[in-house]
């Protein structure tokens, strides 16, 4: 049988049936149904040196120690260290220069009796490539879709399968590794949205291109990125937390850029219902920006991930093109209040009634998922010539019309949108889910990426005038973007 052939029965089976591999697993919650697939396979004797659920928590705690969350990286970390040590420390005599060792850990949270919680679980291998040889970790994170607790449980089973048998047997090839997490599973049950490759044999693997691939291969909508580049889970670092993100192509990031975020930060702090040291400011990619005649460039990727990097701030990639659904994602992590940030050409944009033709209740519904549970959009001004520019640029703006007003500048209180959604607009305005960003720099509003990409490129004289230093010192340090 092809690797994409076989089951998770017969990717137990082939790993019981190598006598080299040996190791243990360690299961909280649902993940206990990983080992039941090993046992169940036939030959397990000699695989498994043992098995443990500690399901009750000061159980737990007094085997791994204590954690601050009990379904974590932390907590896994923990459980892989404690069970690799154990299983070196008292076989390591007896058969590490005949096997390879492992240990496997997961800790998960199905759906409960009240169907109230979040459902989902980190999951990870600590294992050795051959005898003796220094250890390797595979760790990921993985929401259950699956609408009953049964089902949430069978597909962890096979996932935890797939990813030993994938460390085991396709380690050395990281894309079908991650095309082999959903065998048997089917892609519309689980959802992993992080993934690392870390040891010795790992090192030329970069985890940011990889956590990109898992969003382009469809197993998730979205990654995040902490400011140091690491790749983090979202549930984990929006936790208690109140959101600020801009979305752009920041190709590079530019002046105008900051100004935006900075200036909406601001206004964002000084919320009654935000606490300002409790506020995440992140900007966001779309697959889609990330595309290059219909691939994706990774270098181009990591590029602005450590541009963006270089300024401070975290980074999320989205498959999300419709605000409504970013909205929707963030919500899934997020309770405390949520700002937009967008350049009024950018609002412009999103009255475009077509852009909802897949909805059943249209751009209604769109603007319902959008501005829901404390969603405010914090517009960005631009002067009205520069407006008319992006338009015909970028072809798009086409439904709104706009009125002077004494300064030169198009805000919310002057964009005319279609005719028959103005009372909509109207509303949405009037109830504060429209915000204009206040005191901004208008030396900066005649700034658009594609103009100073193009400066970039090429190394043109005053080409660092429209950029922040941190970005100048980052695209020189790095030779970035030079045609």
């Amino acid at each position: 049988m092809t690797e994409q052939e076989l089951t998770a029965e017969r990717k137990a089976l082939r790993v019981n049936l190598d006598s080299s591999k040996y190791g243990t697993f360690a299961e909280i919650g649902a993940g206990q149904e990983v080992a039941r697939h090993f046992f169940q396979a036939g030959g397990a004797a000699g695989t498994v040196a043992k098995s443990i659920s500690a399901y009750d928590m000061k159980f737990s705690d007094a085997i791994y120690g204590e954690a601050g969350r009990y379904v974590s990286r932390e907590r896994l970390v923990q459980m892989m260290a404690h069970e690799y040590e154990l299983l070196d420390e008292r076989l390591s005599e007896a058969r590490g220069d005949q096997s390879t060792f492992f240990a496997f850990s997961n800790t998960v949270s199905a759906l409960n009796y009240s169907k109230t919680n979040e459902c989902h679980g980190w999951m990870g291998i600590r294992f050795q490539i051959s005898p003796l040889s220094p250890h390797h970790d595979i760790i990921l994170h993985v929401r259950m879709l699956d609408s009953d607790n049964q089902l949430q449980q069978e597909a962890i089973g096979m996932l935890g399968v797939n990813l030993v048998y994938g460390a085991m047997h396709l380690s050395g090839n990281p894309d079908a590794f991650i095309e082999s997490l959903t065998d048997s599973i089917g892609g519309n049950r689980i959802e992993v949205d992080m993934i690392e490759f870390n040891g010795p044999s790992f090192e030329v693997i970069d985890n940011r291109i990889l956590c990109l691939k898992l969003a382009e291969k469809g197993l998730t909508h979205a990654v995040m990125f902490n400011q140091s580049g690491h790749v983090v889970q979202p549930a984990e670092n929006l936790y208690k937390k109140a959101c600020l993100i801009e979305r752009g192509s920041f190709r590079p990031l530019t002046k105008v850029n900051l100004d935006m975020l900075e200036k909406a930060k601001t206004q964002f702090a000084t919320r009654e219902d935000v606490e300002a040291e409790s506020v995440e400011v992140f900007m966001e990619l779309t697959l889609r920006s990330l595309l290059n005649e219909g691939d994706i460039d990774y270098d181009d990727f990591i590029a602005r991930i450590e541009v963006i990097n270089s300024c401070g701030y975290s980074v999320l990639v989205s498959n999300y093109l419709e605000y409504y659904k970013l909205s929707s994602y963030l919500r899934r992590y997020v309770r405390n209040p949520i700002g937009l940030v967008l350049g009024l050409n950018n609002l412009a944009d999103i009255f475009k009634e077509d852009y909802y033709n897949n909805l059943e209740g249209g751009i209604l519904e769109a603007f319902g998922k959008l501005f829901k549970d404390n969603v405010k959009i914090y517009a960005y001004p631009i002067e009205l010539e520069n407006f008319e520019r992006y338009r015909k640029q970028m072809g798009v703006g086409d439904n709104v019309e706009t009125e002077n007003d004494e300064n030169g500048l198009i805000t919310i209180d002057n964009l005319l949108v279609a005719r028959n959604l103005r009372n909509l607009y109207k509303y949405i305005r009037e109830n504060g889910f429209l915000v204009t960003i206040e005191n901004c720099d208008r030396a900066n509003m005649n700034l658009f990426s594609r103009d100073i990409f193009e400066l970039v490129q090429n190394r043109t004289d005053g080409w660092k005038d429209s950029l922040p230093p941190c970005v100048c010192e980052m695209i020189e340090k790095n030779n970035l973007w030079k045609s």
